[in-house]
């Protein structure tokens, strides 16, 4: 990023000119020789040049040159108060406002609404009594009225933002909330917010000069507002005094502004735009739970799943799904597009969408209870006890951090142990994964990986933690066959190698003869068929089930190997 700044004539001309302008304010004890207050009446309106007094004498006698470089200070004090305000009230509301629910974004809305109504100028003149006149009180007050405009940035991108699915792997990988928003949420967002930093100093320079103008606040503090004031006065004695602190005014609000935009052209062009591939928020649904006792690790009973419609009435799409998966064992849950499979994973995971509702039944996880658990109290299992690998592999890794960073922070959080032990557990899984070289690889960006290495880095994340269920949707959708079978391959030796169970969402046949013990066939948000893979294969009792058996038009996907591979080739010919 700084070649990259450094290579921008912009980026480097105006910051070297704020560089020398506040190093000159910085400098103001050892440059001048005079107070910013200091009158001599003998140099009253003194001409430029005169010594001691490079840029003359303002109408009563006082350095110009003096009271510029104090202007400098006020100026640099202002900006920081003034921005720096509007930018913490105003990302922190933007992100909590974005990110959380429509009863939170609905609070923020209304009191960011509220606060643009005041009008500002005339408040910090009403106030002028409560904050003494000291202009370092006014700009705090500045900076509440300026943070409705970086809220209302923030938010808007944050809504966005919050429905990539990296966000959703980072979710399910256990990262809480506050460390999403801080790492993978507000890194993403940070271009507009630093070009509206820029204009933010350059709002508080320009209001603090203006109130200084108008006479508003203490006459003792030096500012380009109280000297540009006194210019106009003896605009005609002495037309240069008006000068001086109007240039120096422009140019650091312009400087401002360009620098802003040299930042960020570079930031947002540092990485490839994320691709938007999610169609819902991710967040915990809520509904009663049915209390099941299950034999198995997870156990789903009777659920039931609804979205409002337009009229408000709920419209089942997952009715009464029961299924059962024991510890070590692989499951297919095989359907269409649409057949609520993936929502039955979605709410095994707890990140249903919170239009969702629960209507009924119960998800039972190792004895434990999901259903009506909060987003909080599945933490400790996401990530952890319950892994997850998603659909498409590179939309689900943030494009803003290297693949490694992001395996060792999901590493971290779900083990916590050190950064050194986390990267090597990574680089280890890297390789066990078939990745060839490991280090390239950590180090690389996700768009600088293939879609199947991708998925090979997806799977190490998920297998990091020893998980008891792995949760795999369409893992090798994206890919084509020669990598489906090497990722199927993987899946089925680190299954083994871990003990852990697998519920594979699919609706490809061949996948599922090639790794699952069992089936599990879903239409119309409803299980039709259940059994073991062999019979299933051998004598589908369904109609539905023949059909997507007589749909797989290229048998060779059915792996030879595979232990129900003559069983399929049967039930297709």
């Amino acid at each position: 990023m700084w070649r990259r700044l450094l290579k921008d004539p912009q980026f480097v001309i105006t910051t070297g000119i704020l560089l020398a302008i506040f190093l000159l304010g910085i400098l103001t004890p050892v440059l001048t020789q005079h107070g910013p207050n200091d009158a001599d009446l003998a140099m009253v309106n003194a001409p430029v040049g005169t010594p001691g007094y490079p840029l003359g004498a303002d109408e009563t006698g006082r350095d110009i040159w003096t009271r510029l470089l104090h202007s400098i200070n006020t100026a640099a004090i202002s900006a920081l108060i003034g921005a720096g305000v509007a930018l913490i009230v105003g990302v922190v509301a933007g992100l909590v406002g974005g990110y959380f629910g429509s009863v939170t974004r609905a609070s923020t809305e209304w009191l960011f609404s509220l606060i643009m109504t005041f009008p500002g100028i005339l408040l910090l003149i009403i106030l002028m009594p409560v904050t003494g006149g000291d202009y370092r009180f006014t700009m705090l007050i500045f900076g509440v009225l300026l943070s409705p405009g970086i809220y209302r940035i923030v938010r808007n991108l944050v809504v966005g933002v919050k429905n990539e699915l990296y966000v959703d792997a980072a979710r399910v990988s256990g990262l809480g909330d506050l460390r999403i928003l801080g790492r993978h949420v507000l890194f993403v967002v940070r271009g507009p917010i630093i070009i509206a930093a820029a204009f933010l100093a350059g709002s508080a320079i320009a209001v603090q000069s203006g109130l200084a103008f108008l006479g508003v606040g203490s006459l003792q503090i030096p500012s380009f507002g109280a000297m540009i004031s006194s210019g106009f006065r003896n605009l005609y004695i002495a037309p240069t005094q008006f000068l001086w602190p109007s240039l120096m005014l422009g140019v650091i609000t312009a400087a401002l502004v360009l620098l802003g935009n040299a930042l960020r052209d570079t930031l947002e062009g540092s990485k490839p735009t994320p691709v938007k591939v999610g169609d819902g928020q991710r967040v915990a649904g809520e509904g009663t739970a049915g209390r099941v006792a299950g034999t198995g690790l997870l156990d789903i009973a009777d659920l039931g799943i609804a979205y409002r419609g337009p009229s408000g009435d709920p419209r089942e799409v997952v009715r009464g799904v029961s299924l059962s998966i024991a510890r070590g064992q692989v499951v297919g849950l095989v359907g269409e597009s649409g057949s609520g499979k993936t929502q039955t994973a979605f709410a095994s995971l707890g990140v249903l969408p919170p239009e969702a509702v629960i209507t009924r039944g119960s998800i039972r996880f190792d004895g434990e209870e999901l259903v009506g658990l909060s987003d909080a109290e599945m933490r400790p299992l996401r990530g952890k006890a319950i892994a997850y690998i998603p659909q498409e592999p590179m939309s689900n890794l943030d494009p803003s951090y290297r693949v490694g960073a992001q395996l060792v922070e999901g590493v971290r959080a779900a083990l916590k142990i050190s950064k050194k032990e986390a990267k090597e557990r990574v680089l280890a899984l890297l390789e066990r994964c078939g990745i060839a070289d490991p280090q390239r690889t950590f180090d690389s960006y996700p768009h600088q990986i293939s879609g199947g290495m991708a998925q090979r880095v997806l799977i190490a994340g998920a297998v990091a933690s020893g998980p008891k269920l792995l949760i795999a949707d369409e893992p090798t959708t994206a890919l084509d066959v020669t990598v489906q079978a090497e990722i199927l391959d993987l899946l089925r030796d680190l299954q083994a190698e871990l003990d852990m169970a697998i519920l594979l969402v699919t609706h490809n046949f061949g996948v599922v003869a090639d790794i699952c013990d069992r089936i599990v066939v879903m239409q119309k948000g409803a299980v039709v068929e259940a059994g073991p893979a062999m019979e299933i294969f051998r004598n589908p009792q369904h109609e539905y089930t023949r059909m997507l058996l007589g749909a797989i038009l290229d048998e060779s996907v059915v792996r030879s190997d595979a232990p129900v591979a003559a069983a399929s080739e049967g039930a297709v010919g």
